[in-house]
């Protein structure tokens, strides 16, 4: 047997119960995996509330874990029972125990703590798509990046410092504001109250080419103002809400500008994307352009605290599940 935190109908956190289940056996292509470390995202809170939907019910969210392989199934010959392993983007995350596919798995290299890989695999190949595929950016460039604070905003700002771009982060308060500005944001700006104006006054009326939100529907339109002309904005999150309603004129009146919403399963659907991917995260946490920020910590049994923490915006960093 084994514990889970399992969904059997949309809503709250209250829908977040603590079960024993019995443990699986992995199948061809599988692996039994035990969980060291369990990565906590936006996207858990949106299959728990229905705006995304679990293929199933009742259903273990979560997308991200890090831990030991207990045993394989039939022609898995890319890990050995013992070895350390990380996966992103595979739904079930939230247990003790579970099987997952082999193939979406990568191994967790020496010197990196399974925490810190489950902490930062999802985030940092979501800033690496946003950084380096969806809108590359370049040397002397500035950017917007809204929640600045979070796990995937700390890695934007710092590797966009590491690549020359300056960046504007925005955030909801001034300890968040001196922690983006301790991971690379050049300029903070603190709430979003005419923020085209906050913008136009930072960049001396030239604003910017790419704005990069996972709040959704509540900056839509302020981040839309903040573009230049031939500028893109990449929504790439829900955070206040789905985006909706969007005329296309809008988009011809500001500008010509672009509008894009990525999905990191899209751009690691093929092996090789993944492991690009994952060797460029872990190989900026060696060399110190990525410090990962494990800002929480919480239990397995407390994971519904957990998910009403991050979205009250009252989160830093990465968030983990202990098991």
């Amino acid at each position: 047997m084994f514990k889970a935190v399992r969904v059997h109908a949309y809503g709250g956190p209250e829908q977040l119960r603590v079960e024993e289940l019995p443990t699986p056996l992995p199948k061809a292509g599988e692996i039994l995996l035990r969980h060291e470390a369990i990565g906590v995202n936006f996207i858990d809170i949106y299959f728990r509330t229905g705006v995304y939907k679990f293929p199933s019910m009742p259903a273990i969210p979560g997308m991200e874990g890090a831990g030991i392989v207990e045993s394989v199934g039939d022609g898995v010959t890319s890990v050995e029972v013992g070895d350390r392993v990380v996966y992103a983007g595979v739904l079930g995350a939230y247990a003790e125990r579970r099987v997952v596919p082999a193939a979406r798995c990568v191994p967790i290299p020496d010197g990196i703590d399974s925490d810190v890989a489950a902490a930062a695999l999802l985030r940092g190949m979501t800033a690496h798509m946003l950084l380096d595929e969806v809108r590359p950016v370049h040397a002397g460039e500035t950017i917007l990046v809204h929640s600045a604070a979070g796990g995937v905003g700390l890695f934007l700002c710092q590797w966009a410092r590491c690549k020359g771009v300056r960046t504007i982060g925005v955030v909801s308060s001034e300890a968040k504001a001196a922690l983006a500005r301790d991971n690379g944001a050049t300029e903070v700006i603190i709430g979003t109250h005419d923020l085209a104006a906050r913008v136009r006054e930072v960049t001396g009326g030239a604003m910017v080419p790419v704005v990069y939100d996972a709040t959704g529907q509540e900056n839509f339109t302020a981040s839309l103002d903040c573009l230049a002309p031939r500028g893109m904005m990449v929504t790439y999150g829900n955070a206040s809400g789905e985006v909706t309603g969007i005329a296309a004129s809008s988009l011809a009146a500001r500008g010509s500008l672009y509008l894009t919403r990525p999905t990191l399963a899209t751009y690691t659907a093929a092996r090789g994307d993944l492991e690009n991917a994952a060797a460029a995260v872990f190989g900026a946490i060696r060399t110190g352009v990525l410090k990962v920020l494990i800002g929480q910590r919480y239990a397995l049994d407390d994971a519904a605290q957990a998910q009403r923490d991050l979205a009250a915006r009252t989160t830093v960093g990465s968030t983990i599940l202990i098991p």
